[in-house]
């Protein structure tokens, strides 16, 4: 199964934007988290389909409304199995 980790920076915390990622993540079927990172960043781990990973990561560069999404450092991987769901941890 491929996953992939993303670090994205701007204006995305306190601007719904942990929701915005698990309402698009559960539109692409698409299992894993998101969490708020200390130094203002979000961080999104999601487990799927290459097609529906890639399409989950255009929707994360436009982001919701009130969020300003600068830079979105993605990394791509190998899992073995997926996490149940897709949920805010933090």
């Amino acid at each position: 199964m491929r996953a992939l980790h993303v670090v994205v920076t701007g204006r995305v915390q306190g601007v719904g934007f942990r929701a915005f990622v698990v309402h698009r993540a559960r539109e692409q079927a698409l299992a894993g988290w998101v969490r708020n990172r200390p130094d203002g960043s979000v961080e999104v781990e999601a487990h799927g389909s290459p097609g529906a990973l890639e399409a989950f990561v255009e929707a994360l560069r436009e982001a919701p409304r009130h969020a300003r999404v600068e830079h979105a450092a993605v990394e791509w991987f190998d899992a073995a199995e997926a996490p149940d769901g897709f949920r805010i941890t933090g």
